[in-house]
């Protein structure tokens, strides 16, 4: 499976961005998908997760209530709105896929996009 994330961006606080990433390769559907960031000098952190159908979701709570995960199996794409943004959300955000129902758990998503930069100022 590749991934590509995209629509990273430089963006005020209190602004939005809508991330995207297309998968190929393999039957989008069998995947649970994943969003995960990291910013400078820190750990990769959870932000959101999906199952195949887009019936179950699960958001950090860092981000609960602001970001919201979506997928379109047909375009083989997951989504991740971010509204309300704040400078703490400045991060690299990275999606992946894993075979498991739904998990926030970095070592269970077996392939990762590159990653899209998404910087917030204040």
């Amino acid at each position: 499976v590749q991934l590509q994330a995209s629509g990273g961006g430089l963006v005020q606080a209190g602004g939005s961005l809508r991330l995207s990433c297309v998968a190929s390769g393999r039957t989008f559907s069998d995947y649970c998908m994943g969003w995960f960031r990291q910013a400078p000098g820190k750990e990769r952190e959870f932000v959101a997760a999906i199952n195949w159908s887009g019936g179950s979701t699960y958001v950090a709570d860092s981000v609960k209530g602001r970001f919201t995960i979506s997928r379109d199996n047909a375009k083989n794409t997951v989504y991740l709105q971010m509204n309300s943004l704040i400078p703490e959300d400045t991060a690299v955000y990275s999606c992946a896929a894993s075979f498991t129902t739904l998990t926030l758990t970095p070592y269970e998503y077996e392939y990762w996009g590159q990653g899209t930069l998404v910087t917030v100022s204040s």
